[in-house]
């Protein structure tokens, strides 16, 4: 949940086998380094997405990619989701907020109540940001400044999105380089929170073994290598060979790696051995 990604579109195609990553930083507006209007405006069009769907009548509709949710659970989730980083935000929480203790949290009954209840949160949040500035807040990853949680809840949003996207048969259509962000939340920081006590990509990926991913729509930034070294696994920025290369548009990239759609059809290409993306992304979950 934080970082950047440097590089550009490249004219031919990653050729793959191993190698050093060379370090890249961000750049002011492109992915790791996003304004917050760019990731309010990204918060803003999922949420509405989402609402329009939470107005209807009937949201028993089933989450392929969520098996254990409906449309009605996925609203609920996100609308909870958006007032607690606000209440770690307005709160400047130094200590995690018990999710279940966040005020507001219950789900209309009424369907022409439900889309303005999840508004009504995600404008909770971006106040809560701009108010806080850059007040250390509590994060999964340590004391962070308050835009963490804009960033970290742009993508959650835009990725449940892409779940209701799925259930209704609706293509996903992000700004590319909100979705290159989102990527770059994903490689350097969210996959390697220890949910269960340790790394879960060191089983993701094999000691001396190498991914790049590489977004290819023009004029956004985004590619990143990640290598397994002893006890650890190391993510750039920049343009590197690896032993596998992912290299797609970034909306495609970010749903592959999130595992809301497989490789094939997605409109991305994998290069070398795709043995070794098919047993990061079997391991490695959102």
């Amino acid at each position: 949940m934080a970082a950047a990604a440097a590089g550009v579109p490249v004219a031919a195609a990653d050729q793959a086998s191993t190698g050093q990553a060379s370090a890249g930083q961000a750049t002011a507006g492109q992915p790791g380094a996003l304004t917050p209007d760019q990731l309010s405006a990204g918060l803003t069009a999922s949420t509405e997405v989402l609402a329009a769907l939470a107005s209807q009548p009937d949201l028993s509709t089933p989450i392929p990619t969520c098996p254990e949710w409906t449309m009605r659970e996925l609203c609920i989730h996100v609308g909870r989701a958006h007032r607690w980083g606000a209440a770690i935000t307005s709160q400047r929480a130094q200590q995690p907020v018990p999710f279940r203790e966040v005020p507001d949290g219950k789900f209309p009954a009424e369907p022409a109540e439900r889309g303005e209840w999840l508004r009504a949160g995600a404008k909770r949040l971006t106040g809560a940001v701009a108010e806080a500035g850059s007040d250390p807040v509590w994060t999964f990853d340590g004391a962070q400044p308050s835009l963490f949680w804009l960033r970290r809840m742009a993508h959650e949003t835009a990725v449940h999105r892409a779940d209701a996207d799925v259930a209704t048969g609706q293509p996903t259509e992000l700004d590319p380089v909100l979705a290159a962000d989102g990527i770059d939340e994903w490689l350097m920081d969210m996959s390697s929170i220890a949910w269960e006590g340790s790394d879960q990509r060191l089983r993701a990926l094999p000691e001396g073994r190498s991914i790049h991913v590489h977004v290819t729509d023009p004029g956004v930034a985004g590619e990143w290598t990640l290598h397994s070294e002893p006890g650890v696994i190391t993510t750039e920025r920049g343009h590197a060979k690896a032993d596998v290369a992912l290299r797609g548009p970034a909306t495609s990239l970010l749903l592959v790696l999130m595992r809301r759609m497989p490789v094939a059809g997605s409109g991305a290409e994998v290069l070398g051995d795709a043995a070794l993306l098919d047993g990061w992304l079997e391991v490695v979950r959102f």
